[in-house]
């Protein structure tokens, strides 16, 4: 088919662009203290573990939500950038985690990462 070469060409294109986006958020996360994720294996997200500082479970606590929705809350107040808890899940007792795609464009994902990193190692100092 005439077409084929074109669409092959496209979706090869697209699923690169995936995976670069994906290894760069995976690496931004694995960079920064108290978050390790697993590479994307077939999804179009990450799940990372976030071991949060014992000041803002108390201040989660004090504000009668979860430590990872106050986290994630923050994130979005202060960056804009939306991510899911990991409660919504059925995580085990004590840990956090959150959710996070990598489906905007690179030339945007490479800011979102650096603009995360910036909210990440702020909130863990301020509530360290």
């Amino acid at each position: 088919e005439e077409s084929y070469e074109s669409y092959a060409a496209e979706h090869a294109a697209l699923l690169q662009g995936l995976r670069e986006r994906a290894q760069l958020v995976a690496s931004t996360l694995n960079g920064l203290p108290g978050i390790h994720t697993q590479p994307a294996a077939g999804a179009m997200y990450l799940f990372p573990t976030i071991v949060l500082p014992a000041g803002a479970v108390r201040e989660a606590e004090r504000r009668n939500i979860s430590p990872d929705t106050f986290y994630c809350m923050s994130l979005l107040e202060e960056t804009g950038i939306v991510v899911v808890p990991g409660s919504g899940f059925g995580q085990r007792d004590g840990t956090f985690h959150l959710r996070t795609t990598f489906l905007p464009q690179a030339e945007e994902m490479a800011q979102v990462a650096e603009r995360f990193a910036k909210f990440h190692n702020e909130f863990m100092e301020k509530y360290e």
